[in-house]
């Protein structure tokens, strides 16, 4: 088993390390193991108690992942993530476009499983999730969303995109998936974290080589900007 090298390192300090985690590679290993961005934690801190992850993303997210090199920094940090104080932003690019230039999805998520695997669905009875949104660029059949997540719930970014009748490119789970997305992958991008501690942790990432052209077709430019 062998790992690619270290992702930028987007932000550092002696509290945090935030990486810029790759498309594809699971944060931690599943039940049958395989490489994992815990794999990294040795090449990160030489402490006997952590590194530590301080929250998650999918194994298709690309982006920043905020990883805790002491105890007192991880409890801070979740602390954050959990009483809704960490901003999340997102980028996506998704199939079709909404009418409106901006809006608020708030759609409670349910874990459902069944033969074919397990989802999260819009349900009543799950747990309560918003999902702020707005336009960021346009091109046929597809536009360029930024989302703000009001709160974390597993895959909460793309059950609401679906949700809204937009699924990201690339999603396999909640979109038709293959072909689907020019370049190939999931394009969704933990694009900026922020999370008010003293002193504050923020960072950028910036888009994956897959998601560029697309986003590029969309009015993004390389030349604005990471």
């Amino acid at each position: 088993m062998s790992l690619p090298p270290l992702p930028a390192r987007l932000f550092e300090d002696r509290r945090f390390v935030v990486l810029n985690k790759p498309a594809g590679l699971p944060v931690h290993p599943g039940p049958r193991g395989g490489a994992s961005v815990e794999d990294w934690f040795p090449l990160l801190s030489r402490r006997a108690d952590g590194p530590w992850l301080a929250h998650r993303l999918d194994a298709d997210t690309a982006g920043c992942l905020v990883v805790a090199l002491r105890k007192a920094a991880l409890i801070a940090a979740q602390g954050c993530f959990a009483d809704g104080r960490a901003g999340k932003r997102y980028w996506a690019v998704v199939s079709g476009a909404p009418a409106a230039s901006s809006g608020e999805i708030d759609a409670p998520l349910l874990k459902h499983s069944d033969r074919s695997g397990w989802r999260m669905r819009v349900d009543p009875s799950g747990q309560a999730a918003r999902t702020r949104w707005q336009i960021l660029g346009r091109a046929p059949g597809r536009a360029w969303l930024e989302l703000e997540l009001l709160s974390g719930r597993t895959h909460q970014a793309r059950a609401h995109c679906a949700h809204l009748g937009l699924p990201i490119l690339g999603d396999p789970v909640y979109g038709d998936g293959v072909g689907q997305a020019e370049g190939g992958g999931l394009h969704l991008l933990a694009r900026s974290i922020a999370l008010p501690l003293d002193p504050p942790v923020s960072a950028v990432a910036p888009p994956p080589p897959h998601m560029r052209d697309a986003l590029e077709r969309c009015g993004w430019s390389a030349s604005a900007g990471p």
